[in-house]
């Protein structure tokens, strides 16, 4: 007997939000734009955000077409698999779960450090915390999930609105100035790692395909995802272009590097003391459901794998019959991966920033971008069967292939630039190991699908195949009846 999701439990506005979600806006506000400021000195950010989320978007085109016509939880393996073979399918597969695992995992150093700056305490022990939560949440059905990130989702947008109204309304320089999208501002040394940062930013919102098996309406995961991207980029272009604004377009960067600076929160502070307070919150709630976000797509990928007898069979396994609410295996799966990685990292003495957040991060969004070229390539290269009779021009040809130009220059300007990001000397070979990391894995990926092929055939065929047939599992409407 087949083993399903639940089926038809998720309206296009719930996909939407899990993906809005992972990408956590209050994150990257307080987190990746200041950070980015800091770091790269780029005053075009607002810009590059435009630029990047245009990429992305296009990427997402042909991604987001496979996922649809595939309908695979683990969708970057059914997506590969189907459009370039079984082994890249594997090999995708393996990829996608450590970099999700990685970025997921990244949030823990992240909200450890925030949490002990402000009440003390060691960072590990807030970050099990942490993991607990997103634990026992993780193997509760997707709607509770939903419903929490909603909240969090929506009190973070009103943030973020009222940080670009406290901005705009007060500029530093007496007036609007739209230097942040001046072009000229674009050749500079840092475009590299302001780059690299915007990907990270958006990293996330192509989790909406692992829950195609489950959506109402399979062809809204295409418009949550690339909706998402758009949306996103148009909501941090502003933000970026507002701080740039508060402070003053040639002093942003400087303002964001100083301690005393303490951005974001000090424009919010310009509207009262609570805004800072309900800011301070929120950060810290959007890091959870963000986690909680990204742990809902791992377990997605562990259980359809697993479903089709790549990984452990035990993992698809569930104990309220054959309709699966939530991949418990999967979701416990994830947990004990995240807590062996925080335990690593706090029993090493590395620094929860930036250590564990920085380049654990910095792999994730190596790694996704990678399969959304891979994706687009799949897209091209998918055979009738997968694409239709009468597949779309745009869909399956231009969108794959512009995707794949620019996002090649987007990844080697990541790749480029990874060293600075990860603070490490000139000359280093660390920064190597990221996408060395990456391709190991995507050997192992293929090694491991040889394998199957030979010692387990009748596996081998199946890698893949997407959704059990509907009269194989029935929906819960139909067990009711």
């Amino acid at each position: 007997m087949q083993v399903g999701l639940a089926r038809r439990t998720l309206t296009p506005f719930g996909l939407w939000v899990f993906g809005a979600a992972a990408s956590a806006p209050m994150v990257v506000l307080a987190g990746g734009i200041v950070a980015t400021y800091a770091t790269t000195k780029v005053t075009a950010l607002p810009l590059t955000f435009l630029l990047v989320a245009g990429v992305v978007a296009v990427l997402a085109v042909g991604y987001t077409a496979m996922a649809r016509q595939v309908g695979h939880p683990a969708a970057y393996y059914g997506i590969l698999a189907n459009g370039l073979g079984r082994g890249w399918g594997v090999a995708a597969g393996l990829v996608a779960l450590v970099a999700y695992n990685a970025i997921q995992t990244s949030l823990y150093g992240l909200f450890g450090a925030t949490m002990a700056a402000h009440l003390g305490g060691s960072w590990w022990v807030w970050a099990g915390i942490a993991l607990a939560a997103v634990g026992v949440l993780g193997v509760r059905a997707v709607a509770l999930s939903t419903r929490v990130l909603v909240a969090v989702l929506a009190v973070s947008l009103l943030i973020v609105t009222v940080f670009v109204l406290a901005g705009v309304g007060e500029p530093a320089d007496g007036g609007s100035s739209w230097e942040g999208f001046d072009a000229s501002g674009l050749a500079v040394s840092g475009i590299g790692g302001a780059v690299a940062f915007c990907v990270a930013a958006f990293m996330g919102v192509d989790g909406v395909g692992s829950f195609v098996e489950e959506a109402i309406d399979r062809r809204s995961v295409s418009r949550a995802t690339i909706g998402g991207v758009v949306v996103l980029g148009g909501v941090y272009a502003v933000t970026a272009w507002a701080m740039g604004v508060a402070v003053g377009p040639q002093s942003v960067a400087e303002v964001a590097a100083g301690p005393a600076g303490g951005l974001p929160f000090s424009v919010l502070e310009r509207l009262g003391g609570v805004w800072v307070v309900l800011g301070e919150l929120m950060l810290v709630f959007a890091m959870v459901t963000s986690m909680l976000a990204f742990h809902a797509v791992i377990a997605r990928y562990v259980f359809a794998m697993a479903r089709e007898g790549v990984l452990p069979a035990g993992l698809a396994r569930s104990s309220s019959g054959i309709r699966v609410r939530a991949p418990r295996g999967g979701s416990l799966t994830q947990t004990g991966i995240a807590a062996v990685v925080v335990g690593a990292f706090a029993f090493s003495g590395a620094d929860p920033i930036a250590a564990m957040f920085t380049w654990l991060s910095a792999l994730g969004a190596m790694g996704l971008l990678c399969l959304l070229l891979a994706a687009s390539v799949a897209a091209f290269r998918a055979p009738t069967s997968v694409r239709g009779q009468r597949p779309g021009m745009w869909e399956w040809r231009l969108a794959p292939v512009l995707g794949v130009l620019g996002g090649v220059v987007v990844l080697a300007l990541m790749v480029g630039n990874v060293g600075s990001l990860l603070g490490a000397a000139p000359g280093s070979l660390y920064p190597f190991l990221l996408p060395a990391i990456l391709a190991a894995t995507a050997v192992i990926g293929g090694i491991w699908a040889a394998l199957l092929r030979q010692s387990r055939p009748e596996v081998y065929v199946g890698i893949g195949r997407g959704t059990p047939k509907i009269h194989a599992v029935p929906d819960s409407m139909s067990i009711s009846i």
